[in-house]
């Protein structure tokens, strides 16, 4: 319900409005006519949804990732439906990961720019910082260096600092009467010089086609646009990917009981090996270490014909398992072969409560620590799927997101979070005191006020703590805040 909620933009107003009045094309229109038989992933369709600016559908624009010629790209699209285009913070985060993503992937980069620019009442979460908006410019210098190509569509307004986009792409592209480019339109000239002027006069398609030459190719219509940049993109010199000729099974197990098996309680009671016979092509699997450290699965096997790693949760992530993990994490490293992680990490165990406990404690953190560097150092794509829980340092070990996979996606009932909102600590009812709950209510046993004030109103604050806990734990509070690419239906990840 959400996605189909976001692929109406700003709405069926606002729709008519971008299409009827100003003549433009809305954004998936000229994605598909864009991408080769219009098909995509598109990343983080959530993002900033429910945020605590206003609900801001896609952030005012599309990210993604798919074919122009036979050549993998990522695409920045405005949606200028969703508040004229104007970039909130979540909007500058959303473009900045999909550079990000270009960098690491060495993918041609696509802009069309349909913008407002900045919301200005945020700028202070727009503008000053290192992984703010003018990040997105020192990225494309970089990608520029790197030799990774990006070119620009202009296909409405391109405002203030967003007016750098397009001329700092290699090659752009301006829509005639529908182009704008300037870094003040025409309200801010006349407000500073009493001037007045049009915005096809001030910034329009020919004037920046043939006078100031800060675009390169001038379209007459916006279908002329996008078979403009499929030329140019021809003449980039990338080499298109070569048609996947490889003969692949189908798992023996419909993936369709994925969705099925998605598991809602985070404790790892499921046996991975049924998620995993759904996945693997064939659903053949060849387990490493398989008697070893049983609550981490690892082992090889193929997803749709590319060899993987998998290292998967199968319980408590425990000294062997840790240590497992680290052994075939380098073992994937050495050999090249990219690494697929399932999370579904379990709770935190309590903390020691006897000097043995403590030495296995110790133990267990060391091997962890030692799965953690691994993980961090290995030179090969990592892509995490999130199946249940994913909490605490367990998630760090299996490739969470401060970890940097090339991607991570979610499925809806996954949750992330420091601790499981389920095994949070309660507090005792009176009666129940022990240990050193007892000592405190004895040492307090003067200050009875002060005691009842505590026993009465603490409760109260740790459900508020609760419950809020469980809100920010889900699927959907992860996603609209960019903690991940995205949430996939169970039954649709062997396909992303």
């Amino acid at each position: 319900e959400l996605l189909e909620r976001v692929k109406k933009g700003g709405g069926e107003n606002a729709i008519l409005r971008h299409t009827q009045r100003n003549k433009k094309l809305f954004v998936r229109e000229r994605l598909r006519l864009l991408l080769d038989d219009g098909d995509f992933l598109e990343l983080s369709p959530l993002a900033g949804l429910d945020m605590p600016y206003g609900d801001v559908p896609a952030a005012g624009c599309l990210t993604g990732i798919g074919k122009i010629c036979g050549v993998w790209c990522v695409f920045i699209a405005s949606d200028a439906t969703v508040k004229g285009g104007t970039i909130y913070p979540i909007g500058v985060k959303k473009q900045l990961r999909a550079q990000e993503i270009a960098m690491e992937n060495r993918l041609l980069s696509v802009h069309l720019v349909d913008s407002g620019g900045a919301f200005l009442p945020l700028q202070s979460e727009l503008f000053p910082d290192k992984l703010h908006g003018g990040r997105i410019f020192y990225n494309e210098a970089i990608m520029s260096a790197m030799g990774v190509p990006q070119v620009a569509v202009v296909c409405g307004s391109c405002v203030a600092g967003g007016a750098y986009v397009p001329t700092m792409a290699e090659e752009s592209v301006i829509i005639d009467k529908i182009g704008t480019l300037f870094l003040a339109g025409p309200p801010l000239v006349k407000a500073a010089t009493g001037e007045d002027v049009s915005p096809e006069d001030l910034g329009g398609a020919r004037l920046h086609s043939q006078v100031s030459g800060c675009t390169d190719h001038f379209a007459p219509s916006e279908e002329e646009a996008y078979e403009c940049i499929r030329n140019v993109v021809s003449t980039l010199n990338c080499e298109p990917v070569p048609e996947e000729d490889r003969d692949h099974d189908s798992p023996l197990y419909s993936p369709e009981e994925l969705l099925g098996l998605a598991p809602l309680d985070y404790g790892c009671t499921l046996p991975v090996k049924l998620i995993l016979s759904r996945l693997m092509d064939g659903s053949r699997f060849q387990e490493f270490k398989a008697t070893y450290g049983t609550t981490l699965v690892t082992g090889f096997g193929r997803v749709e014909g590319h060899l993987v790693g998998i290292v998967a949760n199968n319980g408590e992530l425990a000294h062997d398992a840790a240590l497992k993990g680290s052994h075939f994490v380098q073992l994937c490293g050495q050999r090249g072969i990219p690494i697929l992680f399932l999370q579904n990490t379990a709770p935190q165990p309590a903390g020691p409560a006897s000097i043995s406990q403590a030495e296995a404690h110790s133990n267990r953190l060391k091997a962890q620590a030692s799965m953690m560097a691994a993980v961090a150092c290995v030179a090969v794509p990592k892509i995490t799927i999130v199946l249940g829980g994913s909490f605490g340092n367990d998630s760090y070990a299996m490739c969470g997101r401060s970890f940097s996979p090339n991607f991570l996606f979610l499925w809806p009932n996954a949750r992330v979070a420091l601790v499981d909102s389920r095994h949070f600590p309660t507090v005792p009812s009176d009666g129940d005191w022990t240990g050193e709950e007892l000592e405190l209510k004895q040492l307090k046993a003067n200050s009875f006020s002060l005691l009842c004030c505590f026993d009465c109103a603490f409760k109260p604050v740790l459900f508020s703590a609760l419950s809020r806990l469980e809100e920010e734990s889900s699927a959907f509070y992860s996603s609209s805040r960019l903690w991940d690419d995205g949430i996939i239906l169970p039954q649709d990840t062997r396909k992303v």
